[in-house]
């Protein structure tokens, strides 16, 4: 997978400089988040990068981009023509719904394929509280994150040491696998949505 690589290639580069590593580490989390944590993980693993600076780096480019949805949110609702596809009538009540759920909502949409993107930026569309936004978002980031990372060690321990130099060849396979596990769920998702959808008066 040439994003895998490109991720890895920066990582590899930034080996002997520990701000090069963690904005390595950043970079990749714009590119493919879950990707690069696994990556991440595996050059820990290794002993190429640190836990600390890996993990921190990841939380730090993480909420980064997750502000960075919010804001391309805020700066789609100055625009006229965007404007024009959504009824102010509709906006006020979709928004008169969300003040109260900002934190509930962030924070669900983290732990579900698909939604992320189009949920944070409505967040910001909508002028969500960015406090509770922050927060929600800095902690569904902590958890899912941390997770991720944690697992992907354990798996590091196996692939080292049942695959040696062919160890980022299993990386990308989990990698892969997660991609498609999520589009998946996503595809299987949006029926059900329809048909709760449907059946709302």
């Amino acid at each position: 997978m040439m994003v895998d690589l490109s991720v890895r290639a920066l990582l590899v580069f930034a080996v002997h400089h520990p701000l090069a590593q963690a904005g390595a580490i950043v970079l990749a989390t714009f590119v493919l988040e879950d990707a690069a944590t696994v990556l991440a993980a595996m050059q820990a693993q290794s002993g190429a990068v640190s836990i600390p600076l890996a993990l921190g780096a990841l939380y730090v480019g993480i909420v980064l981009g997750d502000l960075g949805l919010y804001g391309l949110g805020r700066l789609a609702a100055i625009i006229p023509a965007v404007q024009r596809f959504l009824p102010p009538q509709r906006t006020e009540v979709v928004r008169a719904w969300l003040s109260g759920r900002v934190f509930r909502v962030v924070l669900i949409s983290r732990f579900l394929p698909g939604v992320r993107l189009p949920t944070y930026t409505t967040c910001g569309y909508l002028r969500a509280d960015l406090r509770q936004f922050a927060l929600a978002t800095a902690l569904a980031t902590t958890v899912w994150t941390s997770g991720l990372f944690l697992v992907s060690l354990r798996i590091g321990d196996v692939l080292m040491a049942h695959f040696g130099i062919w160890r980022w060849a299993g990386a990308a396979g989990m990698v892969a696998f997660m991609l498609i596990a999520g589009r998946l769920a996503h595809r299987l998702a949006r029926p059900r949505a329809a048909v709760v959808g449907a059946s709302r008066p």
